[in-house]
């Protein structure tokens, strides 16, 4: 099965077994949407602007496979609590972000670690999948000192011992401090390429993105990368309806496959 996206002239297939959503869930102005865009444009933003929810998408030629990750940058507020089950539904990899120098923005990724661990269980026991959960935890604002920190390094990794898909990082989006790295093991951990990760692909804008057509590429300087990636700027969030659609499919295909195992003839 084959996404198709269009992007700028060029239309693209994505196979639906290379197609990952990233959610960002943490409590208000932690730098959810700074370590976004760090990772998309490489930007840090000094305004702060509140988020309702933001939807992105961006889209990977790595040594001529087609990737695509969606990335949901959540409320912080979680006006509705609906929603955010949804979004953890329907999510691949997780971004867990507290402020090292906030105890309630901390006490808020504990709350969100649990609830992503029950409500992910609860679907792996209606689809028997075999599949982890790659999970970073995520304290930012490293830069603001040790007199400033509330939450000690070693409670903070107390989340993730044990766990060998869930790892924790002390991050800074402004100084831009372990945020590649922090990518680049959640990558790691989720068994996508490491070229997904910011520092190891070229960024290609949208009027070259034509680049990404199967056709052999017309450009010299992309012609020779091995892997590089376009923020698409004309992505809409899934509907509510083709969440709920997709979270029922697997459930049902997932379904159909046991009893096709139960009634396989020796």
């Amino acid at each position: 099965m084959m996404k198709t996206l269009s992007s700028g002239n060029c239309t693209l297939s994505v196979p639906a077994k290379n197609s990952y959503r990233m959610v960002v869930l943490g409590a208000s102005r932690v730098g959810k949407s700074s370590i976004v865009s760090r990772f998309l444009n490489g930007r840090f933003e000094d305004q702060y602007t509140p988020t309702i929810e933001d939807f992105h998408r961006k889209v990977y030629n790595i040594r001529g496979d087609m990737y695509q990750l969606d990335i949901l940058d959540t409320s912080g507020n979680h006006p509705f609590p609906a929603m955010r089950r949804l979004s953890i539904l329907t999510g691949d990899v997780f971004i867990l972000v507290f402020s090292l120098d906030n105890r309630e923005s901390f006490d808020e990724v504990k709350r969100l670690q649990k609830q992503i661990l029950e409500v992910k269980s609860c679907l792996k026991n209606k689809t028997k999948e075999a599949a982890e959960l790659p999970m970073v935890i995520c304290g930012n604002k490293n830069d603001h000192g040790e007199l400033c920190r509330q939450v000690p390094t070693t409670e903070a990794e107390l989340l993730v011992s044990g766990d060998e898909n869930c790892a924790y990082f002390e991050v800074s989006a402004k100084k831009n401090t372990n945020v590649d790295e922090m990518f680049y093991v959640l990558f790691s951990m989720a068994k996508l390429p490491h070229e997904m990760s910011p520092a190891l692909h070229r960024k290609i804008s949208v009027q070259y993105g034509d680049a990404f057509h199967p056709r052999p590429f017309c450009m010299r300087r992309v012609k020779d990368m091995d892997a590089y990636g376009m923020v698409s700027p004309f992505a809409r969030r899934p509907s509510v309806n083709s969440d709920l659609k997709y979270i029922k499919a697997k459930v049902l295909r997932e379904g159909q496959a046991r009893e096709r195992d139960k009634c396989t003839i020796q």
